[in-house]
């Protein structure tokens, strides 16, 4: 199906997921708010309605609500399951660990997010779940884990039916796009990532590709909730939030992972290509032509603000890859990634403003 089809129009925009929340917001989802929880809800309520026409203002066809609501993106599996334990990082980061059975808790909660999305905008809705191997790699840790799953992979399955369940609401509550966001399948274009897994011994048999279809194996399954009521939507980035928090970046084309990536039952990949070490576009023609891409050509960096000319040179360089009909234009991650993040928001608007002006201009060119 091409972009025209799904979204009517061609080079339809988005964004990745997250937006900067401002900080009145952080103080309600991170401090717990005034005390006032009602009063606190409806602030909330307001704030996600004003992001939201943020999006439309810059001239986006795909909105988020910026995941103003949640604590973590990771993190929300703990609101729809229990067994986890909360604590908060030395800087301020919530972090998460698995401790007992997992169990549902609050289904529908992610669905929640994309109601009330809903009632505020007549866009199309992006709604962005964490990958189950994400989920392992995250919050799986041998020493306060092993009793309740003795292995990473034990846990990994066990909590994707609730996500798969999850994807499902949120189609049921109106998303059009379901996003699984797996930046642990993209660790594996990194070499030193891969001889970890290769050299190591884990549960998870074949060395680097194995852990690589183990998490292409486990998104399919929250991807089956999606069915055919929504697009299936996969977000492999090198943690963005490397840029911001000052964290281990990690390089490398995406050739190591095609084979792995054409195994996803996915209608769309979005992918990484502005920052540096991210490969180069011709790695698409490798992958599968019925997978729309969601083309990163818009620079997460705080203080970069590409110009709609350079966004669209970006686009028609992949022009030369694939066809037009299968790019939607992006940002190379989430705006927000991290809770302890701190991004401009008015920054934000400039450059998500410029990717809509460079979608313009290539209609205007090659509609």
């Amino acid at each position: 199906m091409s972009t025209v089809e799904r979204y009517g129009t061609l080079f339809p925009t988005a964004v990745v997921g997250s937006m900067p929340r401002p900080e009145f917001v952080r103080q309600i989802v991170l401090d717990g708010g005034s005390g006032d929880k009602d009063a606190d809800g409806q602030r909330l309520d307001a704030a996600v309605a004003y992001t939201a026409s943020l999006q439309s203002a810059a001239g986006l066809d795909i909105i988020t609500d910026g995941e103003w609501r949640r604590a973590s993106y990771v993190g929300v599996i703990a609101q729809l399951a229990h067994g986890f334990e909360l604590g908060t990082s030395d800087d301020g980061r919530p972090w998460t660990v698995i401790v007992d059975k997992v169990e549902p808790k609050q289904p529908g909660t992610v669905a929640a997010e994309v109601a009330a999305l809903r009632r505020v905008t007549d866009r199309r809705i992006k709604v962005c779940l964490p990958a189950p191997a994400l989920l392992g790699e995250r919050m799986w840790e041998s020493d306060r884990s092993a009793l309740a799953y003795p292995t990473r992979r034990a846990f990994i399955e066990a909590a994707t039916p609730i996500l798969r369940q999850e994807a499902q609401l949120c189609v049921e509550a109106g998303a059009h796009v379901v996003q699984v966001d797996d930046p642990h399948l993209c660790l594996l274009v990194d070499e030193e990532v891969r001889r970890h897994y290769d050299d190591a011994e884990t549960e998870v048999a074949g060395g680097a590709d194995g852990e690589a279809r183990l998490s292409v194996d486990m998104d399919n399954e929250v991807l089956a909730g999606v069915g055919s009521g929504a697009v299936r939507a996969v977000h492999l980035c090198r943690r963005a939030g490397a840029r911001v928090r000052g964290d281990a970046a990690h390089a490398g084309g995406y050739d190591p992972i095609i084979s792995a990536l054409n195994q996803l039952d996915t209608d769309h990949l979005t992918l990484e290509f502005t920052s540096p070490g991210a490969g180069d576009v011709s790695v698409l023609r490798q992958l599968r032509e019925d997978i729309e891409i969601g083309l990163g050509c818009v620079s997460v960096h705080p203080g970069q603000v590409d110009e709609p000319q350079t966004i669209v040179r970006r686009v028609e360089q992949a022009m030369t890859v694939i066809d037009k009909e299968r790019i939607v234009l992006n940002p190379d991650c989430g705006f927000a990634p991290g809770s302890a993040a701190r991004v401009d928001l008015d920054e934000v608007y400039t450059k998500l403003s410029n990717e809509a002006a460079a979608a313009r201009l290539l209609r205007e060119r090659h509609g």
